[in-house]
């Protein structure tokens, strides 16, 4: 009996081991060298472009313009937030106010502050909101026109350089910066008409 389990196991180990093996596929996706000389790269430079561009400049200045306006009203609110509480506290201190008045003021104070929070919170939200919105749309016309750009100048890739980028270094023969800001200037009036 421990024979025919012994040739049973030993008989199983080897159909085991003759299994064939199926081969692994290939999983590098074959990508074809189309050309490499007379490739024609370019870069220009990001912080460059914010600055020199005039729709971003612009565009830039609406926000801050923007963000500067709710600065203010928010201060104003909060002036007044404080200015009531202020005065209220000293009429108290002067026993002008009676128990009830007292109560009726400290819950006007949390609702005026819950009102400056929410306004702080709700419009500081859309602001932002409507800011990033406004710079990814410049960012996608900025790349529209830089591939028109490409094609005007037959180049094959364009990069953009910016500190914190991914590129390290670039030769400085590649730089088409002020060409290209020129370019998206003269430009302009058909991307804000795009926009």
């Amino acid at each position: 009996m421990t024979k025919i389990i012994f040739s049973l196991f030993f008989l199983a180990t080897i159909v085991a081991c003759s299994t064939p093996v199926k081969p692994k596929k290939n999983q590098t996706p074959k990508v074809p060298v189309t050309r490499l000389d007379g490739l024609k790269i370019a870069y220009y430079s990001n912080d460059s472009l914010k600055k020199y561009f005039e729709f971003f400049k612009k565009e830039e200045a609406a926000a801050e313009k923007i963000q500067k306006r709710f600065e203010k009203e928010l201060q104003k609110r909060n002036e007044a937030y404080e200015n009531y509480i202020l005065k209220k506290d000293q009429e108290a201190r002067a026993g002008l106010l009676s128990q009830n008045e007292i109560a009726m003021v400290q819950q006007r104070a949390q609702q005026m502050q819950s009102e400056l929070m929410q306004y702080q919170q709700t419009e500081g939200a859309r602001i932002e909101k409507q800011t990033l919105q406004s710079l990814e749309a410049i960012n996608k016309k900025v790349e529209l026109w830089g591939k028109k750009y490409c094609e005007k100048h037959h180049i094959d890739l364009l990069l953009i350089q910016g500190q914190g980028g991914q590129i390290n270094y670039i030769n400085q023969k590649m730089d088409v910066t002020k060409e290209f800001i020129n370019f998206l200037n003269e430009n302009q009036s058909k991307i804000e008409k795009e926009f």
